[in-house]
């Protein structure tokens, strides 16, 4: 019997069913194609499918984390390694204080910073805490043993292989990990979105020089410029990371089952990709799907009947305190005109090619003191003022049991029992479809339990800017009764309960594009959430009109399948250039001479654009022509107040139709158009061009052709391109379409997927699943879930692997 068959057979009769070794063959059948150390210790089996795509079994929670760690190794060692230095505060030691890091785990401008918060991290074991803390408020013992199961993963792939990624082959920073730097992975995740973004506001932290007289007070920041800063840094349509999510319930679908198809928006190089696999302890969990890169639980998937999909979202995840200063001592706050002196945490960190670097920080009853939040928001520490930052996700290392909840939930309903019990989510909405029809939509996320009533209570004149604009509340820090308070059904203190969460359940589509819940199904608009959540009755991003238009005509026409997903997610229609291209068409035409002036002043030759723009498809599909020419037209234009860019204004009883009609009139339209043109010809790029031929990625010696289009078009799939004219248009993509899914039931006993990892499963250029998946998402290509194990026995790429530790 061939050997491909006997593995295949083995698979199917044991593998799922009884121990983890019971359906292998003898270790002599499988030489060539399994690699089975001998010892004891940790050990799982993997069976890898089409596109390198593993299938993991064990027994238990911490041999699952072993096989999901030496996996993760085999397809992503640098990328982890390179993670791994970050969270040990290594950076500077191995690549300098003043080069920056990749950004995945931290705001950190350069390295130092970067060093300096994670050594403080360390320094005051804030996540060796956290870890002895009792579920629920603390995570369970399930999640610390898939911790613990994959860093022996990772450390026995290291062992036992030899590395051949050019990244970080021969590199002395790959080296061992432990279960701490695994938990600090999942910590730096959840305060991305709070202490993460404050990271250089955080370590440059300084208390105002002493002075022999005392300084007079210097002014707070100006409200309106502060307010102007926090809706640019706290705006999800100005992230590095976003998503699209839309599930349907029974009564649209043609079997009365539920659809969902989930398309997260993430970075496509870094510590925050997805990879991709399939988890299974015989009789306790099965799931598969995406988890970020060191991440032992599924972040998104799907199991026999329920799948789930996340989208950031728009609550603020943190909030700042406004401090009352003892005139004689700056590092000494008053509360109720109680002096409260601030903690001081000296951090050192070594320096490459020079002395250690030892600073202080400030820490507060609040979190700790913070100069900035971002470049453009400065908070100075002055001698009567300074401000600190309360971020709830530093006490919250809950987020792999919410995803384990999911992974072992059977219904929608599973879905909020699991968000209600671990309540472990900092910064994204779920969006969950189940084979009994029903659907869900919940913005469960940890954030600061800052009310309306709070906020116009305590609000500091900052605040009140702040809040009002972006839902960042800066409160008085002098009175006790402005502390947070906490809900009854809240697992820690100073955050909303479940029971505040904006949900809506089995609406017949309910949807999510980063903007609030307000639109989550158009037909029955949310409103009633505390402004920190979001906002209502406010103009939606071009990507949310897009979305609402197609998925509502979806849910109205009734009868959807899996396939139907599938052509939504490459659909690839440009929502603002149905809006606008046609009038900038007819402008262009009506030019006299078919010149307009560009941005220098000098008069350019538009003509050959008018044609060009009136023929467009309205698409982004690698073939459309005139795509980039109203790309890099809109990227201009959108520049232009909303006020004046469109005739038609914002109405909140037509939130999905208004804004409309392109105002060619106003200053800067025509102006975009001319710059737009010349840009293209001056990099020798034709007009109507196709957009593949100058948006792609290098992967080995070739191009592939990426479509999908830029946030600003309103693309469903998503695509942020590099711009580089000189050498030829989009030459790599930052973020964009990531790990997609699209998952429905038909009645038999295996889920319909389909799925998409766009980038691909490893960033090894000497692995054969560097760019296979990233091929067929340029042609728009599917990979069919294997879920069941007839379906796993039936690869023809079937690759059993026995992976243990050596003791």
């Amino acid at each position: 019997m061939p050997l491909r068959k006997r593995l295949r057979i083995l698979a199917v009769s044991g593998l799922a069913l009884f121990t983890v070794s019971a359906s292998l063959p003898p270790a002599s059948a499988l030489t060539t194609r399994t690699h089975h150390p001998s010892g004891g210790g940790l050990s799982a089996v993997i069976r890898y499918t089409e596109y390198g795509i593993p299938h993991i079994v064990a027994k238990d929670y911490a041999n699952l984390g072993f096989g999901n760690g030496w996996a993760q190794a085999a397809d992503q060692v640098c990328t982890l390694a390179d993670g791994f230095v970050t969270l040990r505060g290594e950076r500077s030691r191995y690549f300098g204080p003043d080069a920056a890091p990749d950004g995945s785990l931290s705001s950190a401008a350069k390295n130092l910073s970067s060093d300096l918060y994670f050594r403080g991290v360390r320094a005051s074991r804030t996540v060796e805490k956290l870890l002895k803390v009792p579920a629920p408020a603390g995570p369970s013992r399930a999640s610390r043993e898939l911790q613990r199961g994959w860093a022996a993963g990772y450390n026995a792939w290291l062992a036992q292989n030899r590395i051949t990624d050019p990244a970080c082959r021969g590199a002395r920073w790959v080296t061992p990990v432990t279960a701490l730097d695994v938990a600090v992975r999942s910590f730096s995740l959840s305060v991305l979105g709070g202490q993460g973004r404050a990271v250089d506001g955080i370590t440059a932290a300084q208390p105002p020089a002493a002075s022999p007289a005392p300084a007079p007070p210097s002014p707070s920041p100006s409200p309106g410029d502060a307010a102007d800063a926090a809706a640019r840094l706290l705006s999800t349509q100005n992230a590095d990371m976003g998503s699209n999510a839309v599930a349907f319930r029974g009564s649209t679908t043609a079997g009365g089952r539920g659809l969902l198809l989930g398309n997260p928006h993430y970075p496509w190089q870094g510590g925050r990709r997805f990879w991709q696999s399939q988890q299974t302890i015989p009789g306790e969990l099965n799931v598969a799907g995406g988890s970020l890169l060191g991440s032992p639980t599924m972040s998104i998937g799907h199991s026999a009947n329920v799948a789930w999909s996340h989208t950031v979202a728009t609550g603020v995840t943190l909030n700042l305190h406004q401090l009352t200063l003892d005139p004689a001592d700056p590092t000494v706050y008053l509360v109720d005109g109680s002096p409260q002196r601030m903690a001081r945490r000296t951090v050192s960190v070594a320096v490459r090619g020079g002395p250690d670097v030892t600073r202080v920080q400030w820490w507060t009853r609040y979190g700790p003191v913070v100069t900035s939040l971002g470049a453009g928001m400065p908070l100075p520490w002055t001698s009567s003022t300074a401000y600190a930052l309360n971020d709830p996700n530093a006490v919250n290392l809950r987020t792999g049991d919410t995803s384990l909840g999911f992974s072992k939930a059977r219904s929608t309903a599973g879905i909020v029992e699991a968000l209600r019990r671990t309540q472990g989510l900092p910064w994204v909405n779920t969006i969950a479809a189940d084979s009994s029809g029903h659907t869900l939509f919940s913005q469960s996320q940890v954030l600061p339990r800052i009310t309306d009533d709070l906020a116009q209570r305590c609000s500091t004149p900052l605040g009140r800017a702040t809040y009002a604009a972006s839902g960042l509340a800066v409160l008085d820090g002098s009175r006790s009764d402005c502390a947070l308070g906490s809900d009854p059904d809240a697992v820690q203190p100073g955050i909303f309960g479940p029971g505040r969460m904006p949900t809506v359940k089995d609406a017949p589509y309910v949807e999510n594009s980063n903007d609030s819940a307000w639109l989550t199904n158009a037909d029955a608009p949310l409103s009633g959430y505390e402004r920190v959540f979001g906002t209502v009755a406010t103009p939606r991003s071009m990507r949310t009109r897009g979305a609402v238009q197609d998925v509502s005509a979806m849910a109205g026409s009734g009868g959807l399948t899996v396939a139907d997903l599938q052509r939504q997610q490459f659909a690839n229609r440009a929502p603002a250039g149905d809006l606008a291209a046609a009038d900038l068409a007819r402008a262009c035409a009506a030019l006299p001479g078919g010149t307009t002036a560009g941005s220098k002043g000098a008069p350019v030759d538009v003509s050959a654009a008018c044609a060009v723009l009136r023929d467009w498809d309205r698409k982004v599909d690698t073939g459309s022509r005139g795509a980039l020419l109203f790309d890099r037209f809109w990227r201009r234009a959108v520049a232009v107040p909303a006020a004046e860019l469109w005739k038609v204004p914002f109405s909140p009883a037509d939130p999905v139709g208004t804004p409309r009609t392109l105002n060619t009139s106003a200053p800067g339209v025509l102006v975009a158009l001319a710059d737009a043109v010349a840009e293209l010809r001056g990099a020798g790029i034709a007009l109507d061009a196709p957009l593949g031929e100058h948006q792609s990625v290098l992967r080995g010696e070739g191009r592939i052709p990426i479509g999908g289009g830029t946030e600003a078009l309103g693309i469903w799939n998503k695509t942020e391109g590099v711009w580089d004219a000189a050498a030829g248009g989009y030459t790599d993509i930052s973020t964009g379409s990531s790990y997609i899914q699209a998952v429905g039931w038909d009645g038999g006993p295996c889920p319909v997927a389909r799925t998409l990892l766009t980038y691909s499963q490893s960033s090894n250029p000497a692995s054969p699943h560097y760019s296979d998946q990233t091929e067929l998402y340029s042609g728009e290509r599917w990979v069919t879930s294997r879920f069941c194990e007839k379906d796993i026995a039936r690869s023809p790429a079937l690759r059993v692997v026995r992976v243990h530790e050596r003791r």
